[in-house]
């Protein structure tokens, strides 16, 4: 137990050094620093030089900055606004979902993928990744402008379809597919409800009453955060719903953008440990012909996102001139990509050919998309002064 306590600092120590040492050379070329995160994943991971060798542990910890991230979000949203932008972006991304869909569809038949690696991999190009998404936003433009509140709906909407797919893996008849859908729905119900009657007779008398004592504000709402995410989880929803339900029905509180802004280095500590994560599972040895093909499909699907979207907002009626900052943003693959492929190979339904495949278009989406954004958008992270907003 200790030697694995004192093997787990020791490799956090060893990413936050070396992520700190890459990270100002990516900066002083001025590349972006997300991939710094990526690089240091390659080099000193299972596939690199090994000080990390086993980053399913890391992996899991970085998990949390997807949930705090999510959290923070429902912060920023109240219940009835949210229900209004859902309304507005649902035909967004019904057809972008679905032109994706068959573009993954179709160029996985083109290279000789089965019907079934085809199925999956079709439903892994669906969606657009929310993590690349919202930290590349300014926070000013993500929750006072129109189109921070349109990329939000679209991403959580994204992310419902995707737990929904990820649900059908584990069902194998017509019937438990309707039943377990329709069990869904009554539980995210039944946590929606929980949740706000929670924060009406729980919750909100107890910040009222101790909201000066900025440290109890602090690990109560943490506390709620991963309450609701476990609870999920559990229940057969997703850690990223429960954090995010439990963001909006806090979002009431009047203490909650502060809340936001003291959660928000955390978020970003778990983050870097998200993209180590990602980095560490990518083994350049082990390269193929699926490798080459994922990413010339990486490259060609970052257009693909960019005319589908194009579509789905002019036929949503939306302003064409932020229609392509907002392309620009949402044309990657996203984490779930990653997460419907871990499932996929549990049921036996993926095989390691279109495994490679899908890892390698999302994480040479991620790349380029970040390119795309920073050197040509507002982002915390720019290297270039006036694109630089948080």
């Amino acid at each position: 137990m200790l030697e694995n306590l004192t093997s787990m600092i020791t490799e956090l120590c060893s990413i936050i050094i070396i992520t700190a040492i890459l990270s100002s050379f990516f900066l002083y070329t001025r590349q972006p620093i997300i991939l710094a995160y990526i690089f240091t994943g390659i080099i000193i991971g299972p596939y690199g030089f090994q000080l990390v060798t086993d980053a399913t542990s890391i992996s899991q910890m970085g998990h949390l900055g997807v949930i705090l991230l999510l959290f923070i979000l429902g912060l920023n949203l109240q219940p009835l606004r949210l229900l209004h932008l859902f309304k507005q972006s649902a035909v967004i991304t019904l057809i972008s979902c679905l032109l994706f869909f068959i573009s993954g569809f179709l160029f996985a038949l083109i290279i000789n993928l089965s019907i079934t690696d085809a199925l999956v991999t079709a439903a892994a190009m669906m969606f657009s990744s929310t993590v690349i998404g919202l930290k590349l936003i300014p926070t000013t433009t993500l929750h006072h402008l129109r189109m921070g509140e349109v990329m939000t709906s679209i991403l959580l909407m994204q992310d419902i379809i995707a737990i929904s797919v990820l649900l059908l893996f584990n069902i194998n008849t017509e019937h438990n597919i309707c039943l377990s859908l329709s069990l869904l729905v009554i539980k995210l119900v039944a946590i929606i409800i929980s949740a706000y009657l929670a924060v009406k007779y729980i919750m909100l008398p107890l910040l009222k009453r101790f909201d000066v004592i900025q440290e109890y504000s602090f690990i109560a709402t943490l506390a709620w955060c991963f309450f609701w995410a476990l609870l999920c989880n559990s229940i057969g929803l997703s850690y990223e719903t429960g954090a995010f339900i439990a963001g909006i029905t806090l979002a009431v509180s009047p203490v909650s953008q502060a809340i936001a802004v003291h959660l928000k280095p955390l978020r970003e500590f778990f983050l870097i440990l998200f993209f180590f994560a990602i980095g560490a599972k990518i083994n350049l040895w082990d390269s193929n012909i699926y490798t080459v093909l994922g990413v010339i499909f990486g490259i060609c699907l970052i257009r693909i996102k960019a005319w589908g979207f194009k579509i789905a907002l002019r036929l949503a009626h939306e302003d064409q001139i932020e229609s392509v900052e907002l392309r620009a943003r949402l044309s990657q693959a996203s984490e779930f990509s990653l997460l419907l492929v871990y499932a996929a190979i549990a049921q036996g339904l993926l095989s390691d050919q279109a495994k490679t495949f899908i890892e390698t278009v999302t994480i040479t989406t991620f790349v380029i998309s970040t390119y795309w954004v920073v050197r040509r958008y507002p982002t915390p992270i720019s290297m270039v002064n006036n694109l630089r907003q948080d």
